[in-house]
């Protein structure tokens, strides 16, 4: 888990330093408690000024936990663990940058709640990657240029007012290529059902948010609003994505496993 740690650790504090500078100050993000269907409740401290939309972080927390320390492979190599324990250890960061985000209505956790979103959509197309490769190819240097590539892609959000949105589209639509054509490869109809759970979580995750406002007109969405809803979506779509890579990973290693008995 160190490698892991370390890893994450140091590309999360490249990001909040320069998220911390006048580099983004023109980036556009949102500031203001408007931008959210929920209502701000005045009674409560800063840290649940909207009590659901920033109770719902902890979710990401548990399951990023679930995925870090009780769930394993069936026959998990060290780089196999290494790829689980990444993703995890990101949605375990990504979880207090979203509720600071919500407490202190700041430009720099608002840039790095954005930011923070890219290298996460993909670290799947990395991990894909690693379960194509035959065993022992797969390099370390290739995720790591992935990575960066992805990370100065937000430098897209400098270009354009929707330069982030162009950004985490691309993303987007490359972890669902790559996660369909390595389905049509080496999946089985348990991983099509993982990849369709993590696809319609996908959807409802982009489709929620953008109608926060308009689906708080009706009464049911005016507690638990769209933007809540569309969070939770988003802890499925990690969990499920977790349950589809980590099943085609012991798949791909117990093939070898298997020609040499």
């Amino acid at each position: 888990m160190r490698s892991a740690l370390l890893h994450v650790t140091v590309v999360f504090i490249f990001c909040v330093a320069l998220s911390n500078t006048n580099m983004f100050s023109d980036v556009e993000v949102d500031l203001t408690y408007d931008h959210y269907a929920e209502k701000r409740d005045e009674n409560m401290p800063a840290f649940l000024a909207m009590p659901f939309n920033c109770l719902v972080n902890l979710a990401y927390i548990f399951m990023g936990l679930y995925w870090l320390l009780w769930h394993r492979g069936v026959q998990e190599t060290e780089q196999s663990c290494y790829m689980r324990e990444v993703f995890a250890l990101m949605a375990v960061f990504y979880a207090p940058v979203q509720w600071t985000r919500l407490a202190t209505l700041g430009r720099a956790p608002a840039v790095l709640d954005q930011w923070f979103t890219l290298p996460i959509f993909a670290w799947v197309p990395v991990w894909i990657d690693f379960i194509e490769s035959a065993p022992g190819k797969w390099r370390a240097s290739h995720a790591a240029i992935l990575e960066l590539c992805s990370v100065a892609s937000y430098g897209l959000a400098l270009a354009h007012e929707r330069g982030f949105e162009v950004a985490l589209g691309c993303h987007v639509a490359l972890a669902l290529y790559r996660g369909v054509r390595v389905q049509l490869r080496r999946g089985d109809s348990r991983t099509a059902g993982y990849l369709l759970l993590a696809a319609l979580s996908c959807a409802g995750f982009v489709a929620l948010k953008l109608l926060d406002h308009w689906l708080a007109r009706h009464w049911i969405f005016q507690r638990l609003t769209g933007h809540f809803w569309s969070k939770v979506c988003d802890v499925l779509q990690f969990h499920y994505s977790f349950c589809f890579l980590t099943a085609l990973t012991d798949e791909a290693q117990n093939k070898p496993a298997a020609k040499q008995q």
